[in-house]
């Protein structure tokens, strides 16, 4: 497991806060941003910054100002981008290819601000491609409007959307009996380390 480094970084709407996870000879940055309901204690984000650093990728997770200020309530989404966009200087500090991404509500500001920032490519953990139970409002535009490439790891039962729903263009990878936050029941045929390991290798082989 990488030691790792946390910064302070202002914003026009608050600090935000980037915990680095350093690789030994990175060849790549991969800036994960959270959800609306969560930090970056989750499961998914723990996995990927505790597997990837000695595969050579630098993981950078970051929260936005709402979650450093103690709040619980995410703001709009206009001001998570304009947060996610003043830290962006500091994700390609270190003179690397930065792929942008995050869980949920990170992923949908990764996918709007790629293009404008220059990611070398999206990274989408649990996309919410709609609400839960309203398939009719989906936000699948966010995701094929991205011009760079995208990789979607999805839950198989993910009530926000099973990869099923995602339209041609977004395939998903799946974690089998994944739900929103890739937690498995304990009636599955995998357990939630086997789930991870399956979310964890599936963007370890697209990062090559």
């Amino acid at each position: 497991m990488s030691t790792s480094t946390s910064e302070l970084v202002a914003t026009p709407v608050g600090d935000a806060r980037v915990t680095w996870h350093p690789a030994a000879r990175a060849h790549t940055v991969l800036a994960l941003g959270h959800g609306a309901g969560g930090g970056i204690e989750a499961r998914d984000l723990r996995a990927l910054a505790d597997a990837l650093p000695a595969q050579g990728v630098t993981v950078a997770l970051v929260e936005q100002p709402w979650r450093v200020a103690g709040k619980r309530v995410a703001p709009a989404p206009k001001t998570l981008d304009a947060a996610w966009t003043a830290l962006w200087p500091t994700l390609t500090r270190p003179g690397l290819p930065v792929i942008a991404g995050g869980r949920s509500a990170g992923a949908r500001v990764a996918c709007r601000t790629a293009d404008d920032l220059g990611a070398k490519a999206v990274l989408a953990l649990s996309f919410p491609l709609h609400p839960p139970g309203r398939p009719d409002s989906s936000r699948a535009d966010e995701l094929l409007a991205v011009k760079v490439p995208v990789l979607v790891v999805q839950g198989g039962r993910d009530p926000f959307g099973r990869p099923e729903e995602f339209p041609p263009g977004a395939t998903p990878v799946e974690v089998p009996h994944g739900d929103h936050g890739f937690a498995v029941p304990k009636r599955a045929d995998i357990g939630q380390e086997e789930a991870l390991e399956i979310l964890t290798s599936a963007v370890a082989d697209w990062l090559r």
